[in-house]
Order: structure tokens, then C-alpha cells, then sequence
């Protein structure tokens, strides 16, 4: 962890003993070696077991720390003498496994160690180390840049990165976008946006498929400033539209009104996505539309097996009261997505009705048993203390169980009683874990 002077002084020891450093540090876990920082300057670190004599050997003041192994070496970079740490860094680039202490030390409370470190630090970004590979260098090193560049003297590295990943003259690394790391990935995109290393369509493919939500919409952002107006764009907007995640889908309708396409926005009114269906209706109604016409033609088809989950609840998001009999006629539609949508549309347009709603506790799919327990939670008393009770018994299916375990606790009288009871006893894990949750809300 960040800062954790006892991992850290664990790994000291371990280091003192002689240990590789590949052995003791994941090299890839900026922390590890900050931690390793902040143990070494624990006075008492060899007291857990290296020994004084051992952390003399280190790197005997005033200190020549040239001739000692990478563990030792290691050591030295962290010494808490200010002289060892300045002696340290002069010859840490012919080893470039320790460079990320090199980092470290660039954001050192002592000026010469700092002024020091820079110096290597600012040959090693122009190249004049590590085989000349100066940008493959400071990039490797980012994930230890950004973390230190969070401390108080922590911005040189972090202005190195950006002046070498920003000058024109040097390659894009191709695997900066991917990095593991995502401070990295996020870091790398903004300055690409910024300095308009990655194209559109580029911007456009990493929105729709990136892991990250930052990232995904910094470039859906970027890619939707790109497209021109009034001229399809199929590289920009065809990803956009493709993918998985609701924020670069949304940008991908938004931009159809731009290119001159709304038309394509209607396929998107029944979206999974309510982000992406109101991004549509806008659309839509831009040029004319009417979306709650379109969604109340869609779910007037009660019997149709196709009818998209998305266009029964989008009818709630726009509609009326008035149009709550569709969604009435709706429940017993042989798709389980349809019907939680149902239930949900009638909650979203305040008409849900217990008294109606109540048969849906025992349905067979668990996400309509959800949302009806939702919408007759407001007027949970209209339903029998006994009937819930019922809802309780272990031969019931869990998902039926766990329903009513929320409605009794709201019901309270002899129907919270028997929840609590399965809360203590019931068999199941699950549902005894649930019905401790409900009795501690």
C-alpha cells in the first residue's frame, strides 16, 4: 500500500538478507515500491530482524553505494542519510530494474537528492539511457510518475511524461492506449485528445470498447466534437452506436442529429439503456418526432412475443397517467423482461396498485418479483400479514422468499416477527443474510 512504512520494512528486511529484488517487490505495483520508501526510513526496521551490523554494510556513510547488488542498492536509494540517497541516483540508470526509486527520489524532500535525481531522470526521457529508448523508458515508468505526482514535489515527473508524450517528433507508443495500469490509460488519453495523437475513428473504437468509464467517455466526448456537420461519419458514429456501454451508445445517437441522420435514432428509443432512450427522444422530437406515439404503438401489441423490454418502460419515461393501460395489459406477457418493465413503467407513473400487483410476488422470474415488491412497498398494509407470512416458508422459491422478507419488515406486526425469526434460523444462507439486511435498514 501507499505509504505502508511496515510492508515496506518488511521488504527491507528482506532485501538486507540478500533477496532479489524481483523477489521481494512486484515491480509492477507502484505502491510496493513507496512502501519500500517509507519502511527503510523506519528507524527500527532492522530491529525486525536484519540487525544494525547489516544496514551498516548497506552503504557505510558517506557512502560508495557503486559496488553493492540491486538489493543493496536498493536500500541505498532509500537511506535515510541524504548523502547515500544523492551518491545512489548518479549511477541508478545502469539499473534500469530500480529506476522507479529513481522517480521516487526526483520528488525528494532534500533539494540536492532532488536536483540529483531530475538530472538522471531528465537524461534518461532524452534518451541518453537505457539504450536510447528514452520515451519506451518514461513510460514504463508512468504508473510510478502519476502516483508520486500526487505528492507535494511530485510534478517534475509528471511534466517529464507529458513533455515527451507531447512532442510531435516521437512515435505514439502503441501500447500506451492499453496500458494495465488505469491512471495510465487515463493520463495517456487525455494528453491524446489534447495534442490529437489519436484520431476520431481511433477515439471512437476506444469509447465503445474500453474498460474504463473515464476513459470511455473523455474519447466519446473527443469523437463526438470530431464529426463534421451535416455529412455521415460511419468510422465515428458506427462504433459509437455499437457498443456495449450506455455513455458511448448515447454520444453515438447525439451525433446522428449532427451527421444529418435522426432517423437512426428511432431504433434507439427502446434501448436498454434509459441514458441512450433519452438521448433518442431528443433526437427524435428535434426533427419532428413523437417518441410517446411511437412507444404507445409498440406496446399496444400485448400478444406481440417480440416487443422490446425497452419500449414498455420508455412509454413510462414520456408518457402519462393515461397510458398506464398498456402497461396494465402487459403483466402477463410470456417475457419476464417485459413484465418487470411493466411493473416498473405503472410505479414510474404513480399507479401501482398492491391490490392488483400483489399476484407478481409469485412469479416465476425473480427480477418481476423485485420490481413488484417496489411498487406495492408504499402500500405494503393493504396486503395480509398472513399472506406474507405465507410468502416466508422454506418450500417456497428463494427469490419469492426474499420479496416478501422486505414487504413483512415494512408490514411489521406478526410479519416482521416471523422475518426476524428467518433471519436467526432460516437454512438458506441467502435468504438469512437478506433478511439481516432488511431488519438492520
Amino acid at each position: 500500500m501507499d505509504d505502508d512504512p511496515r510492508a515496506g520494512g518488511a521488504a527491507a528486511v528482506r532485501l538486507a538478507r540478500g533477496e532479489d529484488v524481483e523477489g521481494v517487490l512486484d515491480g509492477g505495483d507502484p505502491r510496493a515500491w513507496l512502501a519500500l520508501d517509507a519502511g527503510v526510513r523506519r528507524a527500527t526496521w532492522w530491529r525486525a530482524g536484519a540487525g544494525r551490523a547489516e544496514w551498516e554494510r548497506v552503504a557505510p556513510l558517506p557512502g560508495d553505494p557503486a559496488g553493492l547488488d540491486a538489493s543493496r542498492y536498493a536500500l541505498a536509494l532509500c537511506h535515510r542519510d541524504g548523502r547515500v540517497r544523492e551518491a545512489a541516483v548518479r549511477g541508478v540508470a545502469d539499473r534500469p530494474a530500480l529506476l522507479p526509486l529513481l522517480v521516487v527520489r526526483a520528488a525528494d524532500w532534500v533539494a540536492p537528492v532532488r536536483q540529483a535525481a531530475r538530472q538522471v531522470l531528465r537524461e534518461l526521457v532524452h534518451g541518453d539511457a537505457v539504450g536510447g529508448d528514452g520515451l519506451g523508458a518514461v513510460v514504463g515508468l508512468a504508473p510510478v510518475i502519476l502516483l508520486v505526482g500526487r505528492r507535494e514535489r511530485g510534478h517534475f515527473g509528471v511534466a517529464l511524461l507529458d513533455e515527451a508524450l507531447r512532442d510531435p517528433s516521437r512515435p505514439w507508443p502503441p501500447s500506451l492506449p492499453a496500458h494495465a495500469d488505469p491512471a495510465v490509460r487515463r493520463h495517456a488519453h487525455r494528453v491524446a485528445v489534447e495534442t490529437g495523437r489519436l484520431s476520431p475513428a481511433e477515439l471512437a473504437r476506444t469509447a465503445a470498447r474500453d474498460a474504463d468509464t473515464v476513459v470511455r467517455s473523455l474519447c466519446a466526448e473527443a469523437a463526438l466534437a470530431a464529426v463534421p456537420e451535416g455529412r455521415p461519419c460511419e468510422e465515428v458514429v458506427g462504433p459509437l452506436l455499437g457498443a456495449r456501454s450506455p455513455q458511448a451508445r448515447s454520444a453515438g445517437v447525439t451525433a446522428l442529429r449532427r451527421t444529418g441522420e435522426p432517423e437512426r435514432a428511432v431504433a434507439f428509443l427502446a434501448d436498454r439503456s434509459a441514458l441512450v432512450r433519452a438521448c433518442a427522444r431528443y433526437v427524435v422530437r428535434q426533427t419532428g418526432g413523437d417518441p410517446p406515439a411511437w412507444y404507445r404503438e409498440r406496446c399496444a401489441r400485448a400478444g406481440d412475443p417480440l416487443l422490446p423490454p425497452g419500449a414498455v418502460i420508455g412509454l413510462a419515461e414520456c408518457g402519462e397517467r393515461a397510458d398506464a393501460g398498456p402497461l396494465w395489459a402487459l403483466l402477463g406477457h410470456p417475457s419476464a423482461a417485459v413484465r418487470a418493465r411493466a411493473v416498473a413503467g405503472l410505479r414510474l407513473l404513480d399507479v401501482a396498485d398492491a391490490g392488483r400487483l400483489h399476484p407478481l410476488l409469485d412469479d416465476p422470474a425473480p427480477a418481476v418479483v423485485r420490481e413488484t415488491a417496489l411498487a406495492v412497498e408504499p402500500s405494503v398494509h393493504l396486503l395480509s400479514e398472513e399472506w406474507l407470512g405465507e410468502r416466508l416458508d422454506a418450500g417456497r422459491p428463494r427469490h419469492v422468499r426474499v420479496g416478501a422478507l422486505r414487504l413483512s419488515f415494512r408490514r411489521g406486526g406478526s410479519a416482521r416477527a416471523r422475518a426476524l425469526r428467518v433471519a436467526r434460523e432460516d437454512a438458506d444462507p441467502v435468504v438469512r443474510a437478506r433478511a439481516a439486511r432488511e431488519a438492520a435498514r
